[in-house]
């Protein structure tokens, strides 16, 4: 072995990100008398990701941006220590989605959205998804249109590794006004066909099925090995496919790629005994009600770093539930990886 081979870097595992990065002006956070404008959607996931990722994977955000705001995004992707070197957002003749939140409560809002990047096309996201050399992806719809279903199904014909899904705004419509507004999902089962681990909260599955584990059932007959519902400050429940208890027992039917898939059971069709759990959640070190905005795109972005990582299925809920926590503790995504690796930043 030659000298310059032996001190060659092994290659890192790369997980692709598909999601909008969205600008959001938020009222009612606190008293404040003004609006508090900053990175929203997709950047909460990116920096979970940073946070929890083991240092062998690396992050390649398959993301375009606004031509207004694609040099603020290039600038943000440069502050995370886990994105690829050869990383590239991608800039679009479009405003870019803009989203005004007046928060209720604690954890309810109101979304207003404004501007918009379109959809991806398969032939686009194709040569995009093709030149990444992906061995993971973790989808969150946080414009709702990122994916229609056919060019999802595709990606899940397409992609051998296994895929993460929060469907978030996918259970959203936009009124003229923008704003909005939660409706049914049609073709649920269809849409769990595409999908390994499975994400939503309580309000996005009473748009899918009357409950979760009427949603479970019919998770699970299209191939999903887990469901988690996330239920705010009182934790998450998972359902769980027979046999599996970490991301390497995704059943080989699905066409995964040997090193994550060593699952013998076949079908995944196939119920048995589901496995269902509630893993409760840790209270944030806040005084008042802290900080909600991004607590689900930390919590998924999370528990699948860890299940990445090797970690056990209740493990990788119970790390994403602290980081949820955390993130209660923070005021929006600049800084937001630092502070839940828990480093202390200084200014």
């Amino acid at each position: 072995m030659s000298t310059a081979a032996a001190h060659t870097e092994p290659r890192k595992r790369r997980v692709g990100v598909i999601g909008s990065f969205v600008w959001d002006v938020l009222h009612g956070r606190d008293k404040r008398s003004v609006p508090v404008e900053e990175w929203g959607g997709i950047t909460y996931s990116l920096s979970a990701l940073d946070a929890a990722l083991p240092d062998d994977w690396e992050i390649v955000p398959l993301a375009r941006v606004g031509d207004d705001l694609v040099d603020r995004a290039r600038l943000f992707c440069r502050t995370l220590r886990h994105m690829a070197p050869d990383a590239e957002i991608i800039g679009v003749p479009y405003p870019n989605n803009r989203v005004e939140l007046r928060y209720l409560d604690d954890e309810r809002r109101t979304e207003h959205l404004t501007g918009g990047v379109p959809a991806w096309t398969w032939l686009g996201l194709k040569t995009v998804l093709d030149a990444a050399r992906l061995d993971a992806l973790y989808i969150n719809f946080l414009s709702g249109w990122e994916l229609d279903l056919e060019t999802t199904q595709l990606v899940r014909a397409h992609f051998t590794g296994p895929i993460y899904c929060d469907l978030h705004m996918k259970i959203m419509a936009v009124l003229p006004d923008g704003l909005r507004v939660a409706q049914p999902l049609p073709h649920v089962a269809a849409w769990c066909e595409c999908f390994d681990v499975l994400q939503v909260n309580e309000d996005e599955m009473q748009m899918m099925a009357p409950d979760s584990m009427a949603l479970a059932a019919t998770a699970m007959a299209a191939g999903v090995s887990c469901l988690c519902v996330t239920l705010g400050k009182r934790g998450a429940v998972y359902v769980a496919a027979p046999g599996f208890e970490r991301l390497r027992d995704l059943p080989p039917v699905r066409g995964h790629t040997s090193a994550l898939s060593t699952s013998p059971r076949g079908g995944s069709g196939a119920l048995g005994a589901l496995r269902t759990g509630l893993v409760p959640s840790v209270p944030a070190r806040v005084d008042g009600p802290g900080e909600p905005t991004g607590c689900g795109d930390v919590w998924g972005a999370t528990h699948f770093s860890r299940l990445l990582a090797g970690d056990m299925l209740t493990d990788a809920i119970a790390t994403a539930n602290m980081a949820a926590s955390r993130n209660v503790e923070h005021r929006g995504a600049s800084g937001l990886a630092n502070h839940l690796r828990g480093e202390l930043i200084l200014s």
